[in-house]
Formats: structure tokens, sequence, C-alpha cells
């Protein structure tokens, strides 16, 4: 049983690590996203972002290097996810036509506590009190950043909520599927729904790029998304769904660089603290999972 214990904790520790890793690759798909929208629609940004994925993804997974790759067990399930990550990315690129970066994330971080309330119905994945409050807390953080009611927000926040709505349910299905399906089966249906949906509508929305720095961005876009949603489906069959959704914070870190650095976004002081709060609480979560984190006797791991 204690190997059993120290390989689950492990499993869980690299989900972790993973989810990090895969917001880090979503904070570069905001930022690539928000400067492609100063020459383009943002519905042409969502079929660079797909399209670029998923053509990208097929090179290196495919049904010849991959066999067996195109079946799933739970083919509506995969459509219906697909569509949720679709209506997310939509519309979070709306969105960020009027917010800037680390506001559209702010509103992006009730995901958490939306993952939590479902996760203990739907998968029964139930949430301890700790976690509950480390989640809080968290979300204390993300709150000083956005300061609302101090000069509110753009009424596109309501969008960006939206996107919190359809990415939580993502998340959640993410985590069924990883039970049944491969992570390259469960990325290609991702990738295609998208690229497929974008392919009547770019068109009428079409501007030609006027220099391949804007076409590296297209491209790059595509490959970000590529590899962060594959690393958030590695990391959905490692951890529970509510066990990765708190280290989506994680990603303020880079959002508020890259804010800095590609748009002259200066932090406010109460970014920073809020920032350090939001790191606070993720470490806390970390040294949870690491201290507690073990199967209970039926192998499902216990709520802290």
């Amino acid at each position: 049983m204690n190997d059993t214990a120290a390989i689950a904790r492990r499993q869980r520790l690299t989900g972790i690590a993973l989810m990090c890793a895969a917001v880090a690759g979503f904070s570069c798909i905001d930022a690539t996203g928000k400067y492609l929208l100063h020459s383009m629609h943002p519905l042409q940004v969502v079929w660079a972002r797909y399209a670029g994925a998923f053509v990208l993804a097929l090179l290196f997974m495919n049904p010849v290097t991959k066999p067996g790759m195109l079946v799933t067990r739970r083919p509506w399930l995969q459509i219906g996810r697909a569509a949720l990550l679709f209506g997310s990315t939509g519309l979070n690129f709306f969105a960020l036509q009027y917010l800037q970066l680390d506001e559209a994330l702010s509103i992006l971080f009730s995901t958490p506590f939306l993952v939590a309330v479902l996760c203990g119905p739907i998968l029964g994945e139930w949430v301890g009190w700790r976690r509950w409050i480390a989640i809080g807390v968290g979300f204390v953080g993300v709150l000083l950043v956005a300061r609302p009611g101090f000069g509110g927000l753009h009424p596109a926040a309501l969008l960006s909520f939206g996107g919190a709505i359809c990415y939580a349910l993502y998340s959640i299905s993410t985590r069924v599927l990883a039970r049944s399906d491969s992570s390259e089966t469960t990325l290609f249906y991702s990738n295609l729904l998208g690229a497929v949906a974008m392919l009547p509508v770019v068109p009428f929305v079409w501007s030609t790029p006027q220099d391949w720095f804007i076409v590296l961005l297209m491209v790059a876009i595509g490959a970000f998304g590529s590899i962060g949603h594959y690393l958030l489906i590695r990391a959905h069959r490692l951890a529970p769904a509510s066990t990765l959704a708190p280290f989506i914070y994680t990603q303020l870190v880079w959002t508020t660089t890259w804010g800095f650095v590609v748009f002259g976004d200066v932090p406010h002081h109460w970014t920073i603290v809020g920032g350090l709060i939001v790191v606070g609480s993720g470490l806390y979560l970390l040294y949870r999972e690491r201290k507690v984190g073990k199967p209970a006797a039926d192998g499902r791991p216990t709520a802290d």
C-alpha cells in the first residue's frame, strides 16, 4: 500500500507540473491572440489558432504514426468537449479586444471554483475544506488584481465569464475522457472540430497578413494551442480535475509578464500583491499534495 500511495502522489505531482506548463502555453495563446487582434478579425484569430494546431499536431500524431487514433469510445462527449473549448476560445478572443490580459485572466480564474463545485456531483471527486480555503485565498488574490468596483470592467467581461463556464465544463469532460480515450485521440478531435467549424466563416472576415511576422504568429498560436492542450490532457490522466484546477492561478505570473513585455501594461502594485497571494496559495496546495495526497483504501484520493 505504501508503494501504491507513493506512486499515486508522484502521479498527482507530475499532473500538477504538466498543468502549470499547460497554462504557461495558454498565456502565450492569449498574448499572441491579442497582438493579432490589432490586424485581423477575432474570428480569423480563432481560425489561425485551430487550423495551425490541427495541421501541426497531425504532422506528429496521425492515423499512420498512431494506429487507432481516430477510434473513440465516447464520440458525443468528444464533440461536446471540443465545442466547449471552441466556445471558450471564441468568447475569450472577442473579450480581449476590450480587456487587458490580466483583466480577462482574472475573470477566467473563477474556473477553479466552478470545477470544484461540479466535480463532486459529476465525477465523485469531492474537495476537502483545506483545498476550499486555499482556492478561496487564491481567488482573493485574483480580486486584488481585478479590483472589481474600482473603475469597473468593460461589459466584455461577461464574455470572459461565459468563457470561464465553458472552460470549467471542458476541464471536467477532459477528466472523463481521460478514463477511456487516449490523449492523442482527444487532442485530435479538439482541433478538428474548431478547424472545420471555422472553414465556412473565415472567408467572410479574412484579412491578408501584411508581413511574415504576422504569418509566423498565426502559426505560433496554433503550436501553443496544440502543446498546451496536449499537456492539459496528460495532466488530467494523472490527477483529479479538482486537484489541477487551482493551478490555473499560476497563469497570472506569465500573463502579467507578457502584458508588460509585449503591450507595455505596467502591473499595478495591487497586481503584484495579488500575484504573491496567488502564488502562495498554489505553493500551499502543492505542499498539501506532497504531505497528505494519499489514496484511501479503495484507491480514490482522500479529501483534504
